[in-house]
C-alpha cells in the first residue's frame, strides 16, 4: 500500500508498523493494550479491537516476565532488552521463546512500546546464555584422547628415532614422516585437551582497548599484514569483568577468521569496534536470575560471509570450511565467552561478516583473582 501525498503521519505510521514482520504493541500508563501492528494481532491471535480492551496482564500468564519488563521500562524511562524470554502460555501457545525490545513513549508518560522477535525452544536450549554446549560434547573425548593416544604415541616416536639410526637413506624419509604425523597428532589432542580444563577463570577488570590494539599487533605483523583494520571503539567504556590472556585468545581467533575470509581482496577491512548496550539481559539456565552483559565487542569483515546451513552449527566442534582446519578454533571462542558468562553471535551475509560478544561489566562488589595484577586494566 502506498502512502498518498494527501495521507497524514498517523497513517504513514500506521503502514510503516504494518510493514514491519515483527509483533509491535504499545501499553498505556493503565496497562492496556493502546495499539498492535497486524503481526501483533497474529502473535497474540486476536484483532486489535480486541486488545485494545484487554489489559496486558489478562493476556499473559501471571508474573509473566513480559510484565516485569514493561514495568522496568516505565520506572527507569529508559530502554530494555531482554533475550531469550519464555512467554508461552495456553492463549500464545507452547514453546514461545522470544527476545523483547521495550521503550518508553515521552509523547505519552508511562507507554510502553514492545517489539517481539520469535525464537524456537531449541534455539532457547542451544543458545542459552551462550554457545557453551558447542564445546561440551567435545570435553569427555579430550580426556580420553589425554590418556589413551598420547602414550601410544610417544612410544611410536621413540621407536621411529631409534629405526632412523640404522635405516637406510630410503627408510630414513619413512622415520621422519612417522615422527612427523605422531607430532601432529599429539599437537591435535593438545587442542582438544584444553576443552577438559574445567579449572576456574581468573577474572578482574580488564581494559577491552588494551586487549584489541595488542591483537591487532599481532595481528599487522603477522596474518592481517596489509589487510586494513579500522577501529570503532568507546573510550568511555567500562572494563569488563574477564581474564586478560583468554580474551587474547578469543579475539586472535575471530581476527585471523577475519582475515582469511578477506583473503587477497585489495579492498578487504576488518572493523574492531566496541560499545555500551545498557538494559541488554539474559537468563541464566536453571534459575530465575538474569544477568547483565552491557559490554558489545564485535569484530566485522567484509568478506563472503559464512553459508547459511553453516551458521546454526558455527560454534560446533570440527566444523570448518578450511581444507586443513581442525574446526576447534570457534568451539574453544564459544567455550571461553560462555565461561565468563556471555554471548557469542554471528550475523552474516554476502556483504559480510560480524561476531559479536556481550560481556558482563567490572563492578566493586566482583571476586578478584590472588595473582591479578592489573595488567590490562
Amino acid at each position: 500500500m502506498n502512502v498518498t501525498p494527501n495521507a497524514n503521519m498517523a497513517d504513514a505510521a500506521q503502514i510503516v508498523l504494518n510493514t514491519i514482520r515483527r509483533p509491535v504493541i504499545m501499553v498505556g500508563a493503565d496497562g492496556f493494550i493502546t495499539y498492535a501492528n497486524a503481526d501483533a494481532e497474529d502473535f497474540f491471535r486476536s484483532s486489535a479491537n480486541v486488545l485494545s480492551r484487554n489489559a496486558l496482564s489478562k493476556l499473559v500468564p501471571f508474573g509473566s516476565p513480559l510484565l516485569q519488563l514493561v514495568e522496568q521500562v516505565q520506572e527507569r524511562r529508559s530502554p530494555v532488552n531482554e533475550y531469550r524470554v519464555d512467554v508461552s502460555s495456553p492463549r500464545l501457545g507452547v514453546e514461545k521463546v522470544v527476545d523483547l525490545y521495550a521503550a518508553p513513549v515521552p509523547e505519552f508518560p508511562g507507554s510502553v512500546v514492545v517489539m517481539f522477535q520469535e525464537r524456537s525452544m531449541a534455539d532457547k536450549i542451544d543458545r542459552q546464555m551462550t554457545h557453551r554446549g558447542a564445546a561440551r560434547s567435545v570435553t569427555g573425548l579430550a580426556s580420553m584422547l589425554a590418556h589413551e593416544i598420547k602414550n601410544p604415541l610417544s612410544g611410536i616416536r621413540g621407536a621411529a628415532q631409534l629405526l632412523e639410526l640404522s635405516a637406510s637413506d630410503d627408510d630414513r624419509a619413512l622415520t621422519r614422516l612417522i615422527q612427523e604425523e605422531t607430532d601432529r597428532i599429539v599437537a591435535l589432542v593438545d587442542r582438544m585437551e584444553v576443552f577438559s580444563d574445567e579449572r576456574p577463570i581468573d577474572r578482574y577488570p580488564v581494559n577491552i582497548h588494551v586487549v584489541l590494539d595488542h591483537v591487532k599487533a599481532i595481528a599487522r605483523t603477522g596474518f592481517a599484514k596489509g589487510i586494513k583494520i579500522v577501529e570503532d571503539y568507546d573510550p568511555s567504556l567500562p572494563p569488563v569483568y574477564a581474564n586478560r590472556d583468554q580474551l587474547i585468545q578469543v579475539f586472535l581467533n575471530l581476527v585471523k577468521n577475519a582475515a582469511e575470509a578477506i583473503n587477497s581482496d585489495p579492498e578487504g577491512e576488518i572493523t574492531l569496534s566496541t560499545a555500551f548496550r545498557p538494559g541488554i539481559r539474559v537468563s541464566v539456565p536453571g534459575t530465575s536470575d538474569r544477568v547483565s552483559l552491557p559490554l558489545e565487542f564485535c569484530v566485522r569483515d567484509n568478506g563472503p560471509g559464512v553459508a547459511d546451513d553453516l551458521l546454526p552449527i558455527l560454534f560446533d566442534p570440527f566444523i570448518t570450511t578450511k581444507p586443513n582446519g581442525s574446526g576447534l578454533g570457534l568451539a574453544l571462542v564459544a567455550k571461553i565467552v560462555g565461561e565468563h558468562g556471555g554471548i557469542i553471535e554471528c550475523d552474516s551475509s554476502s556483504r559480510g561478516t560480524t561476531f559479536r560478544i556481550l560481556m558482563p561489566a567490572w563492578k566493586e562488589n566482583m571476586p578478584l583473582s590472588d595473582d591479578a595484577d592489573g595488567e590490562g586494566r
